[in-house]
C-alpha cells in the first residue's frame, strides 16, 4: 500500500462528512476510482484465453465481455475472474526463501462455478528464471448462504476441499478441510488461504500453512496484475 505524502499539495476542496471508519471520503474520490479502472482495462478488455476449437458447448473465457454470461450464483466471485500474472515470495522446506512467478487464469463457461488454473516459476539467485513449479488446478463454487468451496489438485500429487466465505464484495478467506495425498505426492498439512483485490485492481493472495511445531506459518504470498479480462 503507498503511504500518503504529507509535504504534498492540500486539495481545498472540502471533503464529504466522514464515513463509518472516521476517515474522509474526499470529494470526487469515487470518479477518480472509475477513470483508473478504465485506464487499466484500455489493454485487458481486449485479452482473452484462445479457443482452439470449436465445441458444441460453451468455450471458457476469462474475460465477461465475452462468451456466456456468468451464472447469477458466481456474483460474488466475479472480480476474481481475469488471467493474472506477477510475482511473489515463498518459504519452503526444500528451497527456503525465495521469489517466484506466477500466472493464474479463472475463467467460467456458463455453467455455476469457476474454472481455477495456477502456473508458477521460481528465480534463481541472480534473478532470472530457474524452474517451473507449484502447477495447480481447480474449481470455485459458492453456495446460496455464501459459503465458498475451492476444489485443488496440485501437480506434485496432492488435493486439498477448501471452505471460507468472503470478507467483503472482493475479498475471500478460505481453509482446508480435506487434504489428501498421492503415494508419491509430498506430505501436505492444513493450510489457510486468503484472496484479494488490493490497491490498483491487482489481486493479492496469502497462504498461512500448518506446521507440526509452529501451527499456521506464512508459506507464499504474491500480488498480480490483470493482463486479460
Amino acid at each position: 500500500m503507498t503511504d500518503s505524502d504529507p509535504t504534498g499539495p492540500v486539495d481545498p476542496t472540502p471533503s464529504t462528512p466522514e464515513g463509518g471508519d472516521g476517515s474522509s471520503v474526499v470529494r470526487g474520490s469515487a470518479n477518480a476510482a472509475v477513470d483508473a479502472a478504465a485506464a487499466r482495462s484500455e489493454t485487458t478488455a481486449r485479452r482473452n484465453i484462445p479457443a482452439f476449437a470449436e465445441l458444441p458447448i460453451p468455450e471458457d473465457t476469462a474475460n465477461l465481455r465475452f462468451g456466456p454470461d456468468l451464472h447469477p450464483g458466481l456474483l460474488a466471485l466475479l472480480p476474481l475472474v481475469g488471467v493474472w500474472e506477477g510475482e511473489g515470495e515463498a518459504d519452503t522446506g526444500d528451497r527456503g526463501e525465495h521469489r517466484f512467478g506466477q500466472q493464474i487464469v479463472v475463467s467460467h463457461d456458463g455453467e455455476n462455478y469457476l474454472s481455477w488454473s495456477s502456473r508458477a516459476w521460481t528465480f534463481d539467485s541472480g534473478g532470472a528464471v530457474d524452474d517451473a513449479a507449484y502447477r495447480e488446478a481447480g474449481f470455485w463454487r459458492i453456495s446460496e448462504d455464501d459459503q465458498l468451496e475451492f476444489l485443488v489438485a496440485h501437480a506434485s500429487g496432492v488435493i486439498e476441499m477448501y471452505y471460507g466465505a468472503p470478507i467483503t464484495q472482493s475479498a475471500w478467506e478460505m481453509a482446508t478441510d480435506v487434504v489428501l495425498a498421492s503415494p508419491t505426492g509430498p506430505e501436505h498439512r492444513g493450510a489457510k488461504r486468503i484472496y484479494g483485490i488490493v490497491e490498483g485492481g491487482d489481486l493479492g493472495w496469502v497462504e498461512e500453512r500448518v506446521d507440526p511445531d509452529k501451527g499456521l506459518v506464512p508459506h507464499m504470498s504474491a500480488r498480480l496484475r490483470r493482463v486479460a479480462g
